[in-house]
């Protein structure tokens, strides 16, 4: 259930173990957040999100809904409980704790990448490996990052602290207003749309079955044992049922009588569909903006939105993003068109940033596979990978204990 970046990843490993894959998608599989993200592949992002602090921030940033970490106020029992989860799981011991775990599914994920790049299945398509620049505007921020750059150092990826004319060699072509950059040479990045594309054409004439516009309504369950996944078109039997619903999972959780806290978290795209000298992707820090250079265009992109599930595009988000991009490539125009023609993407949000992957007690032919948040394009292949070791029985590529739909917050 999900046709999303994880959902057909999970069928792609899945359909290599030699099993018979139905894929149930209630959109067209044409956007979302597999679709409107910033293509990173980040072992970079060893920090979730749920860090020191954030909360703070967060309740700071209420009544500010051009901030790049915005509550929408809204009485929701449901979003109070996961705040709660949230700041419980906001501690350094905790953090600590998570960094490795997120730094070793991210370097399994951009090897598999790699890994499905020259098994030539979905043919060419853009991979590159320049590495991610942090870019910053003042000391604070610069020193920052310094902290992390140290901790992503100790842990054996590859980072180095660039001053403003070494970036600027970087990219001669702009005009950067920053004091400097920590280049993270470990990183990777990717155009989502071509790669979505391919991955689906391969899976479709591999005989895998991908139902478009149908949508989950129920599932039915005897004892420990999902039966029937019913939609509003059919109903299927299956002997392994994965759960890769994206932000709508916690409406589906719900009908198994699983507690599994998520929270949709809203992101925004700007596309620039003309040169603009852009060579190397970054993250400006002080706004938390994605700029990348994609496959025949410029993808703007960044914030996290907490306002339950929802389309909408907030005007004054997105004029957020073209500020902030303007101010540090103070050259760089980008048009009243490109504007309007934004669009946004629901990213599901754990209280601890780590996803949930693996299988719940209460079931035992279900494997959940959700909750990446900012890193779901990052991690998509390595989830796939990991559920389908779990349903084949063999040892995992890596320890999945962290990530248990049955953890505590």
């Amino acid at each position: 259930m999900g046709g999303g970046i994880v959902g057909l990843s999970t069928a792609y490993f899945l359909h290599k173990s030699g099993h018979r894959v139905r894929v149930l998608e209630k959109s067209d599989i044409t956007q979302g957040a597999s679709f409107v993200n910033a293509g990173y592949i980040t072992p970079s992002h060893i920090i979730p999100l749920a860090a020191p602090g954030m909360m703070s921030k967060g309740l700071k940033w209420m009544f500010n809904s051009a901030s790049p970490f915005y509550l929408k106020p809204r009485w929701d029992p449901e979003f109070f409980k996961w705040a709660w989860y949230f700041k419980r799981s906001s501690t350094r011991v905790k953090v600590e704790l998570a960094i490795p775990v997120i730094k070793d599914i991210n370097i399994l994920s951009r090897g598999l990448f790699e890994n499905i790049k020259a098994s030539g299945d979905l043919g060419d398509f853009q991979l590159e490996r320049k590495g991610l620049l942090m870019l910053y505007k003042t000391e604070k921020a610069g020193e920052e990052e310094m902290k992390v750059a140290e901790k992503a150092k100790f842990i054996g990826l590859e980072v180095k602290a660039l001053t403003k004319q070494e970036t600027q060699q970087l990219e001669p072509g702009m005009d950067l207003d920053i004091l400097g950059a920590i280049h993270y040479e470990c990183d990777g990045h990717t155009t989502p749309k071509e790669f979505m594309s391919k991955m689906l054409a391969y899976l479709r004439n591999s005989g895998v079955l991908i139902h478009t516009e149908e949508e989950v309504r129920s599932i039915e369950v005897s004892g420990k044992t999902v039966q029937n996944v019913v939609t509003d078109t059919g109903e299927y039997q299956a002997d392994e049922v994965v759960l890769a619903a994206g932000s709508w999972t916690s409406a589906l959780t719900k009908k198994l009588g699983l507690k599994i806290p998520l929270q949709a978290g809203k992101g925004y795209r700007i596309n620039i569909e003309r040169p603009t000298g852009i060579r190397y992707p970054a993250v400006l820090m002080e706004t938390k903006v994605a700029v990348t250079p994609m496959k025949g265009f410029t993808r703007l992109a960044g914030t996290m939105e907490f306002s339950g599930i929802n389309q909408k595009i907030r005007k004054e988000r997105v004029e957020a993003i073209a500020h902030a991009v303007q101010n540090y490539y103070p050259g760089l125009e980008i048009t009243a068109e490109e504007k309007a023609a934004a669009k946004s993407g629901l990213r599901p949000v754990t209280p601890d940033g780590l996803p949930f992957i693996g299988r719940s007690d209460q079931y035992q032919n279900l494997v959940l596979a959700t909750g990446h948040a900012m890193m779901g394009w990052s991690l998509g292949p390595a989830t796939g990978l990991l559920v389908a070791e779990i349903i084949d029985g063999k040892k995992p590529s890596m320890n999945i204990e962290p990530f248990s739909p049955d953890r505590k917050f």
